[in-house]
């Protein structure tokens, strides 16, 4: 979502995002035209009219899980989006019997939330952790 028009994200994505990803996005791009999402979720400046690049994961239930929020240039990492879109799944999922370390990727190994957990991270870290 951007303050961008429907048609300037048609020219995106056409002229920029689908020589980055085979067929272009492939989820809808909303436009918030004078910033009125943005500025509900602090990305908005009103002087500029403009957006920061803002990117918050929101559970089923409408609450903010993770945010992230960056200035023009600096470029989003989409695969880190949605590792942890896949980790607050595995959550929420699990009901909270399973937390996802540092770095977590789907298959690997999960914490397991709890006393004997407390104190002891880094020795579940340090055998869970392979770095690809």
């Amino acid at each position: 979502m951007s303050v961008d028009s429907m048609f300037v994200h048609k020219m995106w994505n056409d002229n920029e995002l689908s020589k980055m990803v085979d067929g272009g996005v492939h989820f809808p791009m909303l436009s918030d035209a004078g910033g009125r999402v943005g500025q509900v979720y602090g990305v908005y400046d009103q002087d500029a009219g403009v957006e920061m690049r803002g990117r918050f994961i929101i559970d089923p239930d409408g609450v903010v899980q993770g945010y992230e929020v960056l200035t023009p240039p600096v470029g989003r990492n989409i695969n880190e989006t949605l590792r942890q879109v896949q980790a607050f799944q595995l959550v929420r999922e699990s009901k909270g019997t399973q937390a996802t370390p540092s770095g977590w990727k789907p298959g690997k190994i999960t914490l397991k939330p709890g006393p004997d957990l407390v104190g002891n991270v880094w020795k579940e870290w340090k055998t869970t952790m392979a770095f690809d």
